[in-house]
Parts: C-alpha cells; structure tokens; sequence
C-alpha cells in the first residue's frame, strides 16, 4: 500500500480495465492513485486540485481529454497533465504542445507513461518502492 505522503497520480479513461491496470501498475510505484471515468466526474470532486500528476485519456464521455484540461484550468487546477491516446494526429499533438501536455500514445507499452510522469516530477526511477 502507497505511504500517504506519496504522490497523487489521477488517472482519467473511461475503460476500467485501463483504470485498473494503471492503478495497479502505478501503485507497484509507489504512487497513491484516484480514478475516474469520465471528466464530469473528476470535476465534481475537489481532489483533482490535490493530485501531483494528471493521466488523462484523450477520448472521453461528454468531453475530450484536452476540453477536461481547459475546464480544470479554467478552475484554477494547474496540475500538471499528460494525455493518453492511440494514433495522435499533428493537429492534436500542436494542441497538447499548446496546453504544455505531454502525450503518451497507448498501447502504454515499456515504462513511457511511467516515464512520463517521473519527468513530471523531475526525478528518475521509482518514487518508492
């Protein structure tokens, strides 16, 4: 089990078996995980503001990855973020590269998520272990 003073990572995808495997995979880190399904969800809960990092899916119900991106900032939740898709294309690549959002393309094979969010936090290898 994560040590409370662990990152929060929140992980957004409508798949659950994606939210289970990441939350797995992260927790094996030693990160602490919330996971949500949907982008209305993870905006009714005040603990988005909270999180360290944001894993979020590109293809989303009721908005996509980067529309729940704008809403967060808009709400003044500058959490740092990275976008999980397949097949990005260079119109949504200039777009993330605008939000400053890193994009990490699924399958999420090897360590690139992992990766991902250690350049997040500015260190290498696991948080804890």
């Amino acid at each position: 089990m994560p040590e409370k003073d662990n990152p929060l990572i929140v992980v957004v995808d409508d798949d659950p078996a994606v939210l289970g495997s990441l939350r797995f995979s992260l927790e094996l880190e030693g990160f602490s995980v919330a996971t949500y399904r949907s982008g209305s969800e993870l905006l009714a809960d005040p603990a988005a503001s909270r999180s360290g990092c944001l894993v979020i899916d590109l293809k989303l119900p009721g908005m996509d990855g980067l529309d729940l991106l704008a809403a967060l900032r808009k709400n003044n939740v500058s959490t740092p973020a990275i976008l999980i898709t397949s097949h990005p294309t260079a119109a949504l690549r200039r777009r993330a590269a605008e939000e400053d959002t890193p994009i990490v393309e699924k399958p999420l094979l090897g360590d690139a998520l992992l990766d991902a969010i250690h350049a997040v936090f500015g260190v290498r290898g696991a948080i804890a272990s």
